[in-house]
């Protein structure tokens, strides 16, 4: 029962952690952090960019709920929520650097499909090159509409 417990807790923050994506993104970082966010927004020919510190941000939570699960005595559990959180940056960092922004150069194209669907939801929203009129703002999920 642990197993199949600590499984859900791990996939319902990472579901959960889409919807803290999105306000982030729509409210903070299209907001009062836009000061960040619009290196993301601008064209560069540099490796980083100041929008990289969200990163660093997000990291924070994830590193902190894995340590207080490991070392504080009786929070054993939020380890798992620290694991979700943590999972979720991976699957980000996966699909928004490398398959839609290209970071990382790989040979993958997507034709159809979810893949294609995000990628996209991502496209439209960096037709917007400003703080307002921004559209979907998901990072992993992306209504029906967004398919080519």
């Amino acid at each position: 029962m642990t197993f199949l417990l600590n499984s859900a807790i791990i996939l319902g923050t990472f579901l959960f952690m889409e919807w803290v994506a999105w306000a982030t993104h729509k409210y903070i970082m299209h907001g009062f952090l836009w000061s960040w966010h619009k290196s993301h927004h601008t064209m560069h020919d540099h490796a980083l960019e100041r929008n990289d510190l969200f990163a660093v941000v997000f990291s924070v939570p994830s590193i902190a709920l894995i340590w207080s699960g490991y070392y504080v005595e009786g929070w054993e559990i939020l380890r798992y929520f620290g694991y979700g959180v943590m999972s979720y940056g991976i699957f980000y960092f996966l699909f928004h650097d490398v398959l839609v922004h290209r970071r990382i150069k790989l040979k993958i194209n997507p034709k159809r499909g979810y893949l294609k669907r995000i990628m996209n939801a991502h496209y439209i929203h960096h037709e917007i090159r400003t703080k307002e009129g921004g559209k979907a703002f998901g990072f992993l999920w992306a209504p029906g509409n967004y398919k080519s």
